[in-house]
């Protein structure tokens, strides 16, 4: 660690972090993607997925890449053909993943940054 307190050698628990989030948010956008293909699907469950509550206990445990992403059933009810997905819930859920995506990405190009300024490369 140089004296100025950062670590440019490699990986520190923020980068792991931001890194374990971008794989939840492509697991979710993968997830949606698979909802809306089986929308009119006889017999097809939707799924969703989290990843935040884990994310949050591993960053407070120390070890953000100990990061369990779970696929779970939604609770939206069951249509005429035994299929639950409501292809207005999925969308709004794609828009809010791109949001978190364009966020996280931002947030690391900004770390880059700052440790580009640190390190002395402007």
């Amino acid at each position: 660690m140089s004296s100025t307190g950062f670590s440019l050698g490699g990986p520190d628990g923020v980068d792991v972090a931001l890194h374990a989030a971008l794989d939840g948010i492509a697991m979710r956008q993968r997830v949606i993607a698979d909802n809306i293909a089986n929308v009119d699907t006889p017999g097809f469950r939707a799924t969703s997925v989290d990843f935040e509550s884990s994310l949050r206990a591993a960053i407070a445990a120390g070890d953000p890449s100990a990061l369990d992403i779970e696929t779970l059933p939604t609770d939206t009810p069951v249509g005429a053909n035994d299929n639950n997905v409501d292809l207005r819930k999925e969308t709004l859920a794609a828009v809010q993943s791109q949001f978190q995506y364009q966020m996280i990405t931002r947030a690391t190009s900004d770390r880059f940054a700052l440790l580009r300024t640190v390190a002395g490369g402007q």
